[in-house]
């Protein structure tokens, strides 16, 4: 059984910095597309940033490029995934909840994560991220 489970998220102000993080185990497929979403109040929920569960090319929505960072890490003793998102420049309209999620299966369409969220099956509970100006 796949889960996933984001930690990090706090209150932040303007400018700051935040790095959230995603624990994914029981995922056993060779490179499904991993990727951050985030929904703010009254808004659609919208990709921020992907890379393959087995690494490379990094892709950021055009609002985040530049200020955040994904990555991703596997610890072999424990089987597990760690997709990590580190958010600089934080901006007031970044508060929203974050959410990792993930594609059950091989993927090679992580450059278009935004315009695919239906494929994404595995999703994590969100963590919240606020920041004040």
């Amino acid at each position: 059984q796949v889960q996933l489970v984001e930690s990090g998220g706090d209150s932040v102000q303007a400018g700051g910095s935040l790095r959230l993080s995603c624990t994914v185990s029981g995922y056993n497929y060779g490179y499904g597309c991993m990727s951050w979403f985030r929904q703010a109040p009254g808004k659609e929920r919208e990709g921020v940033a992907s890379i393959y569960s087995g690494g490379g090319t990094e892709y950021y929505a055009d609002s985040v490029q530049g200020r955040f960072t994904v990555s991703i890490s596997k610890d072999r003793a424990t089987n597990t995934l760690t997709l990590t998102l580190q958010m600089s420049s934080l901006k007031p309209e970044d508060t929203a909840m974050y959410s990792c999620a993930a594609v059950p299966r091989g993927s090679s369409w992580c450059g278009y994560f935004r315009e695919r969220l239906n494929e994404y099956h595995y999703w994590g509970q969100g963590t919240q991220v606020t920041v004040s100006s």
